[in-house]
């Protein structure tokens, strides 16, 4: 497999595909992040580019890879996520990212 991510990159989109780690496929619904690092990394799974990408929730590449994804109207189900997040792991700041998205622009508030 030539590629530019790392092999435990790899691994953790697998185990996000096959149903693990908060980031499962369930009836055919996609998951758009994979949490890490407590909440302070994510990966952010694409459909519009068929990329995944590893960035700090508190980056402004995450900003404009969530406001891609929003522009092409995964907004609702991208905050969902942030919501689901939130109430799973409060102490993990997911209701600070979703507000700094809120306060981007990129998500409906």
């Amino acid at each position: 497999m030539a590629s530019n991510t790392s092999k435990t990159a790899r691994a953790s989109v697998r185990a996000g595909q096959a149903g693990a780690s908060g980031a499962l496929s369930v009836l055919g619904e996609f998951k758009y992040l994979i949490p890490l690092n407590k909440g302070k990394h994510v990966y952010v799974r694409n459909l519009t580019n068929g990329k995944t990408s590893h960035l700090s929730t508190t980056s402004d590449a995450f900003v404009e890879e969530i406001r891609v994804l929003a522009g092409a109207g995964h907004g609702s189900k991208i905050r969902a996520e942030l919501q689901a997040f939130a109430a799973a792991e409060p102490s993990h700041g997911w209701d600070a990212t979703e507000k700094r998205l809120v306060e981007a622009g990129v998500l409906e508030s």
